[in-house]
C-alpha cells in the first residue's frame, strides 16, 4: 500500500479502518469495531470500519473523519496536511499531538523538507 499521510500526521495506511476497506476484511472489521468501541467508549459496528484515507474527496471515511477539526482546517485551506500550513504548530495540532506523537513526528519531517 501506499503511504499516505493524513491531515494530522497519522499514517492513513496503517489504519485498520483504511486496511479493512482496502483488503475487504471482514475479520479485521470485526476486530476493530470492539476493539475501538471499548478504547473510546462507543458503539462501532463492523460496517463502520472503513475508510480510503484523509486525502479522499469523494470516498468512504470512518465517522470521526467528518467531524474532525483538524481534517476541516486543512480541507478549508487546500492543504494535505498541517505541515504544509504557516501556522504550523497551532494549537489545535498540538493539542493532537499530545495523544499522537507519531503523528508529530510524521509532520515535523515533512514541515522540515517544505
Amino acid at each position: 500500500m501506499n503511504e499516505m499521510i493524513a491531515s494530522c500526521g497519522l499514517k492513513c495506511h496503517e489504519c485498520p479502518a483504511y486496511i479493512a476497506l482496502k483488503e475487504n476484511d471482514q475479520e479485521l472489521r470485526e476486530k476493530t469495531a470492539k476493539e475501538w468501541s471499548e478504547i473510546y467508549k462507543t458503539q462501532l459496528q463492523p460496517q463502520d470500519i472503513n475508510c480510503e484515507g484523509c486525502l479522499s474527496n469523494n470516498g468512504v471515511l470512518f465517522g470521526h473523519c467528518y467531524k474532525c477539526e483538524i481534517r476541516k482546517c486543512c480541507r478549508g485551506k487546500q492543504l494535505d496536511n498541517c505541515a504544509l500550513c504557516e501556522d504550523y504548530g497551532c494549537k489545535i495540532i498540538s493539542e493532537f499531538f499530545e495523544y499522537a506523537p507519531e503523528a508529530k513526528e510524521n509532520l515535523d519531517k515533512i514541515h522540515a523538507q517544505k
